[in-house]
């Protein structure tokens, strides 16, 4: 193996200015000749050598492709590659360690964008989502928004769009009203700014080519006079940050409202209710029903209660329980039959035995609905709906969303979901 004789200085910055340099990089500067910056600010790091008479020094500017990596391997002495904040974070530490072995490399990182944005912003950010859309697709991003973290971090490109694509996305993913939406300019050098857009405006004209994007999960307070009646958004849902799943999506809602032909009166029964979006929903198109929502998860039932205030309406009972522990142990004949039922999140076993205990006091025109993503229970919970005088039928749902990408859209399937529907 080649022995190596010189040493590729990787000096991260978020200051133009040279006195903000540590003494020891200071120094590193004016000793060595050879120095690659990148092009975007090439002319404020060359000013720093003006003053250096004795060493004319040599500034090679850099697009961060492979002829820096020509440029850096024909240098036969030490050279210093000036990056911002820290290489190895999204920067160019990662082609650099492609390249040339790791005893070629030293790396002096500054403080990244998103440590002095967060400290602008005053913001703990040690649980913030970081994304990067620089010479990258989006993909990434869309992943990250559908999990909808308590804030999110996006390195921008100026030659994408990138502003454009993050609003897109957000819009498409009805996370417009989710997030507050904060650009951060120039973060660190003397014409820093941080703005705060509202992105139903047009996005400011006046933008600096270097910025990155902080999503903030918003702390807007819910009015139920903007909720329409039917087709609720899914951000309107409180649900848990890290379980996005506890939320029956919108497209699938409407759908198995649609197939419980809501009656002005009765009962219905929302077993794994999660954050109970279809049987609040359900109580906002019908006020007089009478609900019982059951979800055994820890937490459910402050969801429950929370997106009842936000939409308006009040379940008769919230159990935060087994549905097996229920059927078990309570007292059933206290509770009023339902004349709908919605059976989810819970296995085959549990299904067969809701169906086999609840059926038995519905009356004709009753309906249940059971939702379900296992081909495989489709036969034997048919049949068991079928012994209890139930006309069944079976809708598949698979619904697409448009995407954006930087030359045009493409469609994005949802999980497809299996909708059996009984009526006696």
């Amino acid at each position: 193996m080649t022995e190596v004789n010189r040493i590729i200085h990787v000096i991260g910055i978020n200051s133009y200015k040279f006195e903000d340099l540590s003494f020891k990089l200071q120094n590193l500067f004016l000793n060595t000749d050879n120095i690659a910056v990148p092009n975007s600010y090439f002319e404020e790091i060359k000013s720093w050598g003006d003053n250096d008479l004795e060493n004319k020094k040599s500034f090679f500017s850099s697009k961060s492709n492979n002829e820096l990596v020509k440029w850096l391997r024909s240098q036969k002495t030490d050279v210093i590659l000036i990056s911002r904040g820290d290489p190895l974070w999204f920067g160019i530490g990662r082609i650099l360690l492609e390249n040339f072995s790791k005893d070629e490399l030293l790396f002096y990182p500054s403080n990244t964008c998103i440590q002095l944005a967060f400290s602008k912003l005053k913001i703990p950010w040690q649980d913030t989502v970081n994304v990067s859309i620089h010479g990258r697709d989006s993909t990434k991003l869309i992943e990250a928004l559908r999990a909808r973290p308590s804030s999110l971090t996006i390195i921008t490109d100026s030659n994408n769009k990138s502003l454009e694509v993050i609003k897109k996305h957000l819009s498409e993913l009805n996370l417009i009203d989710f997030y507050d939406f904060w650009l951060c300019e120039e973060i660190g050098f003397d014409n820093e700014n941080i703005r705060k857009l509202n992105l139903e405006e047009s996005l400011p004209s006046d933008i600096s080519c270097l910025n990155i994007v902080v999503l903030t999960k918003t702390k807007k307070i819910f009015s139920n006079n903007n909720i329409p009646l039917f087709g609720i958004n899914d951000s309107i849902f409180k649900t848990f940050d890290d379980r996005p799943n506890l939320l029956t999506k919108r497209e699938i809602r409407v759908q198995i409202l649609a197939d419980l032909e809501l009656p002005e009166n009765g009962v219905i029964w929302d077993i794994g209710a999660g954050c109970g979006s279809i049987g609040l929903e359900a109580l906002k198109l019908r006020p007089n029903l009478d609900l019982i929502c059951i979800d055994k998860r820890i937490g459910s039932k402050v969801l429950i209660l929370e997106n009842s205030k936000r939409l308006g309406v009040k379940p008769k009972f919230i159990f935060e329980e087994d549905i097996i522990k229920t059927l078990n142990t309570r007292n059933l004949s206290s509770f009023e039959k339902p004349s709908r039922l919605v059976i989810g999140g819970c296995d085959k076993k549990t299904k067969l035995q809701i169906i086999n205990t609840m059926a038995q006091g519905m009356k004709i025109g009753d309906i249940i609905v059971i939702p379900i993503i296992d081909i495989e229970t489709i036969k034997e919970l048919r049949e068991e709906l079928e012994d209890k005088n139930f006309k069944t039928s079976l809708n598949l749902i698979q619904t697409y969303k448009s995407l954006s990408i930087s030359k045009g859209m493409r469609l994005e399937p949802n999980n497809p979901i299996f909708l059996i529907k009984g009526k006696k």
